[in-house]
């Protein structure tokens, strides 16, 4: 039997090509948005594995270093430590800067500081690609491979020059942004120091000068072997006048608090693409009925059923749908690695995608096949 809808898209298939890989490229640029999200909340946690703590305290009533500004003393690791059900501890200093590269480009940066002999370095070993880890108090820093500099490689931060000891790949914010190692001594005075000119000014005016270099932005710390890092976590809060938190609420604080805006945004963009793709569809689809409505009044003259007719509709956008599907993840996958943050594409949200495209193309031929059914078979013998 001659399947009425193959003929038809064959008729015209240039039309018919052309429109799916548009349609293609709108879902594409869906499933790279999705792959964004995706590799946000990867880029959250990516600080959180690789320092492996089972506890962030920090200053009380904020959410932490990554969420909102926290301050605590340095010597609080020593006062966690003590607790028995603590086993390791370290402090760290977090700070946003912005770094030239080789090439004589600004890029923002995020900087991390840690004790290079305390018991939990920062530096995750697997990420690095050349060189090694911090190994002084001072002036040594590792860098990501994205800033572009080599090993021995000079850069200025503050008053001071820091030589490059070890490159790291994968190394990112919960922002995406390249991350840079420093010893925390390092990152106290960068954070902390006040400039000479701030210095003079201060004491002109009769003001204290004295900056506190032992503050830190949070302590980390892991749990001795069967003990709970929630009570743990609740005897620091009740004892200590401190907010802390699990790893757990940590993700949980990285994926709702600090992204939860980027992700609605680009769920809305989603939706709207999607939908922008569903009346491309429809419009297409109703043009190719409007096209050869003399013909279908023909069939309907000489007896064809309308299901006949709703079926061919149907199976054009269809195939329009799935066209456009395959053309936009071969788009997808063609650019996903040219974007400056991470693009994961999982398979799982590309059946999604296509589930979806699947319903909305058969909402979308409802257009046609309304039009269809209307025809007046006395039109084809009309002018």
């Amino acid at each position: 039997m001659i399947n009425l809808a193959y003929k038809d898209i064959a008729h015209s298939y240039l039309k018919f090509i052309v429109t799916a890989m548009g349609v293609g490229m709108l879902l594409g640029i869906v499933l790279i948005m999705i792959g964004v999200y995706r590799g946000m909340v990867i880029d959250a946690q990516v600080l959180l594995d690789d320092i492996g703590a089972d506890l962030w305290v920090v200053q009380e009533n904020t959410l932490g270093p990554f969420a909102e500004s926290s301050r605590v003393h340095e010597d609080l690791k020593n006062t966690l430590w003590v607790n028995p059900e603590i086993d390791k501890t370290a402090a760290l200093a977090f700070l946003n800067l912005q770094i030239k590269t080789p090439d004589g480009v600004m890029k923002r940066v995020y900087s991390v500081g840690y004790d290079p002999h305390g018991d939990l370095p920062a530096i995750n070993p697997e990420r690095l690609v050349a060189g090694r880890s911090i190994e002084k108090s001072h002036y040594e820093i590792v860098v990501s491979e994205k800033l572009g500099f080599r090993l021995q490689d000079k850069i200025r931060l503050g008053r001071n020059i820091y030589t490059v000891v070890g490159i790291t790949k994968g190394a990112v914010s919960s922002g995406g942004d390249p991350v840079i190692y420093v010893s925390l001594k390092d990152a106290q005075e960068l954070q902390f120091l006040y400039s000479n000119a701030r210095i003079r000014n201060d004491r002109a005016r009769g003001l204290k000068v004295d900056a506190d270099n032992h503050l830190v932005n949070a302590v980390v710390a892991t749990v001795v072997k069967g003990s709970d890092p929630d009570a743990v976590a609740e005897n620091i809060r009740r004892w200590k006048h401190l907010s802390a938190f699990t790893v757990s609420d940590e993700r949980n604080i990285l994926t709702k608090n600090v992204i939860e805006t980027a992700s609605k945004q680009i769920g809305m963009f989603t939706v709207i693409l999607v939908g922008v793709s569903t009346i491309i569809i429809a419009l297409i689809i109703y043009t190719m009925t409007l096209e050869k409505i003399k013909e279908i009044s023909i069939m309907k003259l000489v007896g064809l059923p309308n299901m006949t007719i709703t079926k061919m509709i149907a199976q054009e956008t269809v195939t329009l749908g799935v066209l456009a599907f395959i053309f936009g993840n071969l788009f997808a996958h063609a650019i996903w690695d040219k974007f400056p943050k991470r693009v994961v594409l999982e398979m799982d949200d590309a059946w999604a995608l296509f589930s979806i495209i699947l319903v909305a193309s058969i909402l979308a031929s409802l257009f046609g096949v309304y039009k269809a059914i209307k025809a007046d078979p006395s039109a084809a013998i009309g002018g």
